[in-house]
């Protein structure tokens, strides 16, 4: 059987996806069983105590609420403008008569034919958009939360400090999934240089993410809790 380039890119750029996509259901799973172990798990629980805190004296911190979640929104904000950017910049490439894939013929492993670059464009163009797409929504919940959060307390009232955290983290999940939609898409721009790079790519990012989203001495620290509680 003929070994041909594009078989390169149908095994390695798919197998990279399948990593990080298996990699982010795991997170999704543990977050969901054990929020204590991974960083989202426990900034969930730490927004939903600064909620109730900002409601319950909201005429002392009514400042701080408003400035918090501004910041929150400004990144958001930038984050967005960034990925309708590249999204402007790439539709304006694929819709350009000029081939940008000529100088790498000779250089780059996998497949160069005309689909094969414009499939790479376009999945790039794609996941930028939904990026913006998380985003936007994102700030559309935050912005709900800046008024909702400095609504004085009633027992009759509808907007409770539960309902105000749903809205937060509603925003908090769409900005996070923005973010990962980003950053999954920064290894399949090295898929212009060949299908290797992308799944190496994949590879450190998985690493990477891991060391930063989960706590990995959690468990061993809340038994030295409960011992010192123990003695005490």
């Amino acid at each position: 059987m003929e070994w041909k380039k594009c078989y390169l890119d149908l095994i390695l750029v798919p197998l990279g996806v399948l990593i990080t996509t298996g990699y982010h259901l795991w997170l999704w799973y543990s977050t969901r069983t054990r929020p204590h172990s991974t960083i989202i798990g426990i900034n969930a629980s730490g927004r939903r105590n600064w909620v109730a805190a900002m409601m319950k004296d909201n005429d002392q911190k009514n400042i701080l609420a408003v400035q918090s979640l501004r910041n929150t929104i400004m990144c958001s904000t930038l984050m967005a403008t960034t990925s309708i950017l590249l999204s402007s910049g790439l539709a304006a490439l694929i819709s350009s008569t000029y081939s940008v894939k000529k100088p790498l013929n000779e250089t780059v492993y996998g497949a160069h034919g005309e689909f094969i670059v414009a499939l790479k464009y376009v999945t790039l163009l794609t996941i930028f958009l939904f990026s913006f797409f998380c985003h936007s929504l994102s700030i559309r919940f935050i912005n709900q939360v800046n008024i909702l959060i400095n609504i004085p307390q009633d027992p009759m009232s509808l907007v409770t400090p539960e309902y105000v955290n749903e809205i937060l983290e509603k925003g908090f999940i769409l900005n996070t999934v923005g973010n990962r939609l980003f950053h999954g898409a920064l290894p399949l721009v090295l898929w212009i240089f060949g299908p290797v790079l992308v799944f190496l790519c994949f590879l450190i990012m998985v690493a990477v993410l891991y060391n930063l989203d989960f706590v990995v001495n959690s468990g061993k620290r809340k038994m030295d809790v409960n011992k010192n509680r123990d003695y005490a």
